[in-house]
């Protein structure tokens, strides 16, 4: 495997997109690229469509998918507020890729996805770039994991537009406005997942005794309120002061385990209280029986919870060739007081490897080996051969 990236803040569109074009050409030596993804910030939109089309040619048929993002990520930097566009390619010749649009099409017998590649047996990685107004990608992950239980979806949706029609979607040299692109990687190729909910635990896990819907009444028998006031007493005064940010909830996955760590819970926010019976509303359905431990989430938090998973991998014996990430819009900037903190904690971390990608509206990745939606999340992509 051999992946290469190039990022232009050049202002002119069509004069970024040759940039780039030209920069994965002379970075892959003459190898050809299998796979390739396509950023570009909201800047460019007037003349985005003689870009891309500029790109996919250049790339000859390459597997090419991409989206319009707010911000895009390339090398080091996270180009936000300004013109960019970054472009990542891969040779994978002994990969088997398959790429495609994904949309919802309503049918007499009910809602049905139209356009999913059949999905072939063993380890395989589904990079999925939505568009968020014309998509149900919660719908999309739940069928997923009901007929493809071992799949691994990670991406991001497309985040340059204010309202429908806005976005765009780049499938080889076509630029679509709705639905979904997708790519499917197999074989001799790992895709290793990240996913960084920015979060740490506090107190002890608590089973939901009594739920409805998103309501949590009842935590080990007693008022979830009232255990939630317990939790909170044994804070120091620094953790109380990051309940500014918003008080958080970790939904574990699998409750059967006897101990849960870092990575076995999907958080979600804490959204209301309702003192009349002393719930806790969450932005998720819970299931009574279902263990939860509140977390805390700011930035310092946030970074210590990214080098951790990145350490993670490169202890686990990772050893990456290229990685693609998607980063909450509510990150960089709005988070971290450094510019450019994902990429440039991932670059310490694990080297300076090819990384691109973009300021999500919603990250997609597994959790507990279930696929979500996050906020606040760095999802990310490693890719390895494998033996």
């Amino acid at each position: 495997m051999f992946v290469v990236e190039a990022t232009s803040t050049e202002v002119q569109t069509v004069k970024a997109a040759q940039k780039v074009l030209e920069g994965v050409e002379r970075k892959l030596l003459g190898a050809r690229p299998d796979l390739a993804l396509l950023f570009i910030s909201r800047q460019h939109a007037p003349e985005l469509e003689a870009a891309a089309a500029l790109i996919a040619k250049g790339l000859k048929g390459c597997h090419l998918i991409g989206c319009t993002a707010e911000a895009v990520i390339g090398g080091k930097a996270e180009h936000e507020g300004k013109p960019a566009i970054t472009l990542w390619a891969a040779s994978m010749p002994r990969a088997s890729i398959r790429s495609s649009q994904i949309s919802l099409e309503v049918t007499a017998d009910g809602d049905a996805f139209q356009g999913i590649p059949e999905i072939p047996d063993g380890p395989t990685t589904m990079l999925l770039l939505p568009e968020p107004f014309s998509f149900p990608t919660d719908d999309f992950l739940v069928r997923m994991h009901e007929d493809h239980p071992g799949l691994n979806v990670i991406g991001g949706m497309a985040s340059a537009a204010r309202s429908p029609g806005e976005n765009r979607l780049f499938l080889g040299d076509q630029v679509l406005v709705d639905g979904a692109v997708s790519v499917l990687i197999s074989g001799p190729v790992r895709v290793w997942p990240i996913v960084s909910q920015g979060c740490r635990p506090f107190g002890k896990p608590l089973v939901v005794t009594r739920a409805e819907k998103n309501l949590i009444q009842e935590l080990g028998g007693k008022p979830a309120l009232e255990k939630l006031s317990q939790e909170l007493k044994e804070l120091s005064a620094e953790d109380r002061a990051m309940l500014e940010r918003g008080l958080h909830v970790g939904i574990a996955i699998d409750a059967r385990k006897r101990e849960h760590r870092r990575g076995d819970f999907l958080v979600r926010n804490v959204i209301g209280f309702r003192r009349d019976d002393s719930s806790i509303a969450v932005a998720d359905v819970v299931r009574p029986g279902t263990t939860i431990q509140f977390h805390l989430r700011d930035a310092r938090t946030a970074s210590e919870d990214l080098e951790y998973l990145l350490r993670d991998s490169r202890g686990s014996g990772c050893t990456p060739r290229g990685a693609l990430i998607f980063s909450c819009n509510g990150r960089g900037k709005r988070m971290f007081e450094v510019p450019s903190h994902d990429a440039l904690c991932f670059a310490r971390e694990l080297g300076d490897l090819p990384l691109a990608g973009f300021f999500a509206a919603g990250e997609i990745g597994p959790v507990g080996g279930q696929n979500f939606i996050h906020g606040f999340t760095a999802s990310i992509a490693l890719f390895e051969d494998r033996e």
